[in-house]
């Protein structure tokens, strides 16, 4: 059984005083065998620095993603600071790694052989749950990660996010231990005894009058809708826009696509527009969109979120009253969509858990670049989602 604790601090200008801030509030937490640290970060965080003067005191693994907002039980949502979730168990295992420099030319062999290794840290144990942390190229798709996991064979449950930053996809990054990367994948690896529960949200309203059959795209740029280009399809919906860079005009209508899995299954999917070409007239999107699928526009709105945020807490603290009494450690993802479209009322997702969790839960929560969580019916699949709130109980 896993074991946490939520540590946070708003400081990130004198990290001495964070470090001890931290140490202070982790004073009474036990150790046991296998442990593992998770931080988001804000971005002008000097982690290099923050991690000395962790790694002095805890000579554990930890990982670290930057993020335009955090999540806790305790605080709620806090625009700026660190959080820090600490995890450890005598019946589990956590098996720890990061790719090296990730490019769209050489992900797949990067992403196989760092799985691969870790793989076999683990001294042949099944992998029950893969958490993940990324920094992608802008040329990648979202996809792409889970994608080569699924080519491998590996069926194995993946849940995480992208770091996020100010919305210029340039600054974010992830770390672990003294590496820090811009455009790299970690991968806790999680054996022993943990039976995860997922959930997921994606508070659409409806949708708009605008379908189109994708009739040229490569993972996550669209060339062509139909008979024309995609810029032709959104200006003849009177949609379009005359800027390159476009995450925030559309954050209140995510695209929605169809993704086809294995046996036939098809997968509803969120996606975010993050650029136009306005010479090709294509558009590129976070998450990949396949040709053959289907696109449409969903329909996001504030009131939507909120009420289908605390919804999914009523039914997650159902289960934690019933089947769920053993959990002690929730991780949850927002999009930075979501973060947008909720404007200034950025405690309107923590007021749907804050104050509200039983005694010896921990939560922790960042706003992400897209969200990856298994979507279960009968079967279940991986699913990298956009405008997206995920839910991992441990």
């Amino acid at each position: 059984m896993i074991r946490s604790i939520v540590l946070y601090t708003e400081e990130i200008d004198d990290l001495e005083l964070a470090a001890e801030e931290l140490f202070a509030q982790a004073a009474e937490f036990e150790f046991e065998e296998n442990s593992v640290a998770i931080m988001f970060m804000d971005l002008d965080t000097e982690y290099p620095e923050l991690y000395e003067l962790l790694h002095e005191k805890w000579d554990i693994p930890i990982v670290a993603a930057t993020t335009v907002g955090i999540l806790t039980a305790r605080e709620g949502y806090c625009r700026s600071g660190i959080s820090l979730m600490l995890m450890t168990a005598s019946d589990c295992g956590f098996t720890v790694g990061m790719t090296h420099d990730l490019s769209v030319d050489n992900y797949p062999q990067v992403i196989r052989e760092t799985y691969e290794a870790l793989e076999k840290e683990t001294g042949g144990e099944e992998v029950k749950l893969v958490l993940t942390l990324g920094a992608k190229p802008t040329e990648m798709a979202g996809d792409d990660i889970i994608s080569v996991l699924d080519d491998m064979g590996k069926r194995v449950k993946v849940f995480g996010a992208l770091a996020s930053d100010m919305f210029s996809f340039t600054d974010f990054r992830v770390a672990f231990n003294d590496r820090v990367e811009w455009h790299a994948q970690i991968f806790i690896l999680i054996t022993g005894n943990v039976e995860p529960k997922f959930l997921k949200v994606q508070s659409l309203s409806g949708k708009a009058n605008f379908c189109y059959e994708v009739t040229r795209s490569d993972r996550n740029l669209v060339y062509r809708l139909g008979n024309g280009t995609f810029l032709e399809a959104l200006n003849k919906s009177g949609l379009g826009s005359d800027k390159v860079i476009v995450a925030g005009e559309y954050i209140q209508t995510p695209f929605v696509t169809v993704l086809e899995k294995p046996g036939g299954v098809r997968v509803e999917a969120l996606r975010n527009l993050t650029r136009l070409d306005h010479e090709t007239g294509s558009g590129l999107f976070l998450g990949g969109i396949p040709e053959g699928s289907s696109l449409e526009l969903g329909l996001l709105n504030k009131e939507d979120v909120k009420t289908s945020v605390s919804e999914a807490f009523d039914e997650i603290l159902e289960w934690l009253k019933n089947d769920g009494k053993n959990c002690s450690t929730i991780l949850c993802c927002s999009c930075t969509a979501r973060f947008l479209a909720i404007g200034n009322d950025g405690t309107l997702e923590a007021e749907s858990y804050q104050g509200r969790l039983p005694e010896g839960v921990s939560l922790m929560g960042m706003y992400s670049y897209g969200e990856y969580c298994p979507f279960e019916e009968e079967e279940w699949y991986n699913v990298f989602h956009n405008s997206t709130f995920t839910i991992l109980c441990l």
